[in-house]
């Protein structure tokens, strides 16, 4: 279509963006150029620092801070991970550590505080098992996306030339974050990571799947990772793009939900998103309606935790796709 905007694209590809990427679901109305940016982490902060894409996938936390902060694109009610997390959290076995209270007074490993798995982290550890995070040093070996945030004086940097993963091996550190958020790999993002083991270190949580099935079921709250965002600018002068984008995921999550309705795909997303549906239903929810809940408690995680000066209104943080 020569009236269509063409839109550079920057979204991980994923079985339920698989079909968008590939051409068998259009975008009503744009003409998208999808650019292959891996890890998808990378373009994070290609849109932060640099505004590259006029779509983006984005963390919800670094999303969040920059919004707060004035950016000129705005978030689209589409997430294109989900995950709970009570576990992927796990300690020293000489720390003395038993609860997430216990905490309080150590040395506590994260890739980078803001970084969106350490945000849900703690907001459960505070609201949940009453945790004080300003009693916790939090420790981090990587830039933070928007270079603008102020950090809270209890988070300190891992010295230079030393990994998170290594700070754990030799007691430095009396806790972190498993996989990429912490101790599971070495190495900046934009350097490429290196896989680390967890050397087996104990969860902290005991019993993770039934009590974050159990905090589901109290709470409403599926975490949300993968934020879609759209420079204002792009909206502005093509309205319609909103609602083409969303409905272009709605229907390209639909074909990837046949399939694993169909028992087809064994990737470790298939595994996880069909162990997820016997918990929450739709493991993917898109809109403001089946959100509502997970948004409100990320808004009020990021603020408790000095992220964000002041909570936003949801209109103000998400465009209404209809």
């Amino acid at each position: 279509m020569a009236s269509a905007p063409r839109l550079k694209i920057a979204i991980g590809t994923y079985g339920h963006t698989a079909a968008l990427k590939d051409g068998r679901v259009k975008i009503a109305g744009v003409d998208p150029d999808f650019v292959e940016v891996v890890p998808i982490i990378g373009a994070f902060r290609r849109m932060v620092r640099d505004l590259e894409f006029d779509v983006c996938e984005m963390a919800p936390t670094t999303y969040m801070i920059a919004r707060g902060l004035g950016a000129p694109y705005i978030a689209l009610p589409v997430f294109l991970m989900r995950r709970f997390h009570h576990g992927g959290f796990v300690t020293r076995p000489d720390s003395g550590i038993r609860t997430p209270k216990d905490l309080e007074g150590k040395k506590v490993g994260v890739r980078a505080y803001s970084v969106t798995t350490g945000v849900w982290t703690r907001g459960i550890f505070v609201n949940e098992y009453g945790l004080d995070s300003s009693k916790v040093t939090w420790v981090v070996d990587d830039e933070e996306h928007v270079t603008a945030l102020k950090l809270p004086p209890n988070v300190v940097h891992a010295p230079d030339g030393t990994s998170l993963a290594d700070m754990m091996d030799n007691g430095e550190l009396d806790a972190g974050f498993t996989g990429n958020a912490g101790i599971g790999r070495s190495g900046s993002p934009t350097g490429g990571w290196q896989q680390r083991s967890n050397q087996n270190y104990p969860e902290l949580i005991p019993h993770v799947a039934q009590t974050e099935a159990d905090w589901f079921k109290r709470t409403g709250i599926y975490p949300i990772h993968g934020s879609v965002v759209v420079k204002t600018e792009v909206l502005e002068k093509h309205p319609h793009v909103a609602k083409s984008l969303f409905d272009a995921f709605v229907a390209t999550k639909a074909i990837y939900m046949d399939q694993l309705k169909a028992g087809k795909g064994d990737t470790a997303d298939d595994r996880k998103y069909r162990g997820l549906a016997s918990i929450v239903g739709d493991p993917l929810p898109y809109g403001m309606k089946d959100n509502a809940a997970s948004i409100d408690a990320m808004l009020n995680y990021g603020l408790q935790q000095g992220l964000i000066p002041r909570r936003m209104a949801l209109g103000e943080a998400f465009v209404n796709p209809t």
